[in-house]
């Protein structure tokens, strides 16, 4: 972005700015309630503002265009704001009853009948949306150093209750204590896992395992979205308001309502929801310039390390190779046979130092954090 442009991003940043200058070139206004500031807009110079889904008092908006500004205008029956200016909470998503009724539900069925009848309103709000939520995202990671942004990616199908589940807590845990950002696919599972380790971080002292074992006990009690989303939505509620927010280690999940069937998780403390899942997953893999932990999974796992490995493999700057480490010999090596082909390309390749098979999450940490 041109240093001279002033993103505006809520009123009270409106009017902060407002009361250094009059002139609004190079402003770029998103999605603010102005309905009251309309004697403050007629007096300022807006040639070169841009608004962004700002709502405005009755005739302002064609007024602003007249004076040379940029209005966007909110886009109807959409059941999202395509201009947002910030990443969703789990609040947001999953709304104060059943799941099924939340934002996060809604906006999935609307998807699906965009998909099915490809109304240009409809791809223009997404292709919108999912803009925003990169700014935001950027913005989100602004200060994070490039090197301490770590990817953990795994399958969905991972039970709370398992040994799996919580060896992925641990890591989780482990990474954002170090001083880590963990970037997840945001969706449940081993995905979940990892973003409850890094919320529960900021929870505990010397009683880590303590904290972790109570959590994990309280999830237990529903193991698996695909018996109830109710349930399983609850008990993660349930965590949130034992262990507050406010006190939770910082995590990004970046999940896509190309799998909407697959509720995001309660733990990121942050939600960059996309609708274009491959936009999402560059934008995903892309930040893990820290390494990537790959806990064992299935088809988007795999496709993850690929996508992944291709930037390893073409980058001109070794700087720019990202570590990534590969947990669970038997299923690398027999179940999927991934591990084998990463050393075919790795070979005489810079990447192939950086590529790494272990049997246990904490080797991974101590990769990653050595």
């Amino acid at each position: 972005m041109s240093p001279r442009t002033t993103e505006i991003e809520s009123l009270a940043h409106f009017d902060a700015a407002i009361g250094r200058t009059t002139n609004l070139h190079g402003w770029l206004i998103q999605s603010v309630d102005l309905s009251e500031r309309q004697e403050v807009l007629a007096a300022a110079e807006v040639q070169g503002a841009i608004f962004l889904g700002c709502t405005f008092a009755p005739g302002q908006a064609a007024e602003l265009t007249a004076r040379d500004a940029f209005v966007f205008p909110s886009l109807p029956a959409v059941p999202f704001d395509p201009y947002r200016a910030d990443l969703y909470t789990p609040e947001e998503l999953y709304g104060p009853g059943h799941y099924g009724d939340g934002m996060d539900a809604a906006v999935y069925a609307w998807s699906q009948q965009a998909h099915r009848h490809h109304d240009l309103r409809s791809t223009l709000a997404i292709a919108l949306h999912d803009h925003a939520i990169t700014d935001a995202l950027d913005e989100a990671t602004q200060h994070v150093p490039r090197e301490r942004v770590v990817g953990v990616m795994g399958g969905h199908a991972l039970l709370r209750d398992s040994p799996g589940y919580a060896d992925a807590v641990r890591l989780g845990c482990q990474l954002t204590t170090a001083g880590r950002t963990v970037l997840t696919g945001g969706g449940p599972g081993a995905m979940e896992a990892a973003n409850l380790g890094a919320y529960l971080s900021g929870h505990v002292a010397s009683s880590a395992e303590e904290v972790v074992t109570e959590a994990l006990a309280m999830l237990a009690t529903a193991p698996d979205f695909h018996a109830g989303l109710d349930p399983w939505a609850a008990a993660a509620m349930d965590v949130r308001r034992r262990w507050i927010p406010g006190r939770a280690g910082h995590s990004i999940g970046i999940p896509t309502w190309f799998y909407g069937h697959e509720p995001p998780n309660a733990f990121a403390t942050e939600i960059a929801k996309y609708f274009t899942n491959a936009l999402r997953e560059d934008t995903l893999l892309a930040r893990c310039r820290g390494g990537i932990v790959y806990l064992p999974g299935a088809a988007g796992t795999v496709q993850e390390v690929f996508q992944a490995v291709t930037e390893n493999y073409y980058a001109a700057d070794p700087a720019d190779i990202a570590p990534l480490v590969l947990v669970g010999r038997e299923h690398w090596t027999e179940r999927l046979p991934v591990w084998p082909l990463l050393q075919a390309l790795g070979r005489d390749r810079e990447m192939g130092s950086r590529i790494h098979l272990v049997d246990q999450v904490g080797e991974a940490a101590d990769i990653l954090l050595g």
